[in-house]
């Protein structure tokens, strides 16, 4: 029997079996998406923080990108293979996410107000681009961050509506199982 190629359909079956197995994977890539989005944007940043020089924003972007990277280790943590979720490692991802948005939120804040004061204000506009870019950048972090919190806080609820959905595949063979004789004796 030649193996045929399994096609579009079997691709996204088989998909969909990992998913029923590990429904916990669509939040992971989704909180892995947020942290990629930001180290992509990362110069953006870093720029906005030596033109601006505001109080907290140098920390504020390290400790974006620190607790991005330990919050997937307690999520991959958080979720072992084959055994029960471990609640501290989850406590302690939903704690580093929500210290990730408040420091996004704390240098949008050092962003607004050195954009809007009165003496001196920096102009987001031609070289100084970048500010925007990064304001704009956070909020979209920020966005799918709260994504990816909300996917995990409700993972109960979606697991067993994916568990419901139907990927097994029907053989054709199946129907002529009677028909086989077994009983070891040769005509």
């Amino acid at each position: 029997m030649a193996k045929q190629p399994a096609g579009v359909k079997e691709f996204f079956r088989k998909r969909m079996v990992s998913l029923k197995r590990k429904p916990q994977t669509i939040a992971l890539v989704v909180l892995a998406a947020a942290f990629v989005y930001y180290s992509l944007n990362l110069t953006k940043i870093s720029n906005t923080t030596a033109k601006i020089q505001g109080q907290g924003m140098g920390l504020a972007g390290f400790v974006t990108m620190l607790f991005s990277i330990l919050s997937l280790v307690c999520f991959l943590n958080a979720f072992p293979h084959r055994k029960k979720v471990n609640i501290p490692m989850l406590v302690l991802m939903f704690v580093m996410t929500g210290a990730i948005i408040w420091c996004d939120f704390f240098y949008s804040g050092r962003i607004t107000t050195a954009v809007t004061r009165a003496v001196n204000p920096i102009i987001p506009a031609g070289a100084n681009s970048f500010i925007s870019e990064a304001a704009s950048m956070l909020k979209v972090h920020r966005i799918i961050l709260m994504i990816g919190a909300a996917l995990t806080a409700l993972l109960p609820v979606y697991k067993p509506l994916l568990k419901k959905i139907n990927t097994s595949i029907e053989v054709e063979a199946n129907e002529q199982m009677g028909r086989i004789d077994i009983s070891g004796e040769e005509n």
